[in-house]
């Protein structure tokens, strides 16, 4: 994934959404919801985009990988086909060609595991992504609930609801501001203190990086299992 691409997806997913709008007191609050849910929609397409295309060059280098076994072990098999009969020259060639072979092998497993690491890691920041946006969807729905119930309250005077909907607006208003501080890259967070966040991030990158080391080793041992 292209460092800007990267740099995107960890202010957006860090709550940093900066730049989304070139003033936002100049616009509504919902306007400016709204677009931060769309650039994260945006970004989400594109991991999705860089995922397909791992995707594809696994594939390619896992059946490049493929071919290579199949065709050192058919070389193996007329190699010693070829010193049954006492043909010196055509078991040099074949084992000329597996040493070709056998300089290419390695290029192409660290080609599969690290296309299997970079797919563990954009489907996690997919994963994120989406997250995020659930989180900022929630709180645009509970702004626009506030909004109407502060309309309502307006429109009825009624003071017995007075309470319970100035509650409402308050605690949508909050919601809001952190999506606000978001959008002007102060620090926020979507629940909880930030202290518990730091951890919980420090444990997920903990369990993604153990993720990507099984699959890892687990492309390496398919890799050493093909070429034995």
């Amino acid at each position: 994934m292209s460092e800007q691409l990267f740099s995107r997806v960890k202010r957006l997913v860090s709550g940093g959404v900066n730049s989304l709008v070139d003033a936002v007191e100049n616009v509504s609050p919902e306007t400016v919801m709204k677009e931060a849910i769309r650039e994260v929609e945006s970004a989400t397409d594109e991991v999705r985009d860089e995922l397909g295309r791992v995707l594809a060059n696994k594939h390619l280098a896992s059946r490049r990988l493929m071919d290579a076994n199949t065709r050192h072990e058919t070389l193996s098999e007329q190699i010693e086909m070829a010193v049954k009969e006492g043909r010196d020259d055509l078991a040099e060639a074949a084992i000329s060609r597996q040493m070709d072979i056998e300089s290419q092998m390695p290029i192409l497993e660290t080609a599969v595991s690290d296309a299997s690491s970079q797919e563990v890691e954009l489907e996690g920041y997919i994963e994120a992504l989406q997250a995020r946006r659930r989180e900022m969807e929630e709180e645009l729905s509970a702004y626009k609930e506030s909004r109407a119930a502060s309309d309502t309250l307006t429109a009825d005077g009624d003071p017995a609801a007075s309470g319970t909907a100035e509650r409402k607006v308050n605690k949508a208003e909050r919601a809001f501001d952190r999506v606000m501080r978001d959008a002007t890259g102060m620090p926020g967070s979507a629940g909880g203190s930030r202290k518990d966040g730091a951890k919980l991030a420090e444990l997920e990158t903990l369990a993604r990086s153990n993720r990507i080391k099984e699959r890892l080793a687990a492309a390496k041992a398919a890799g050493t299992e093909n070429t034995k």
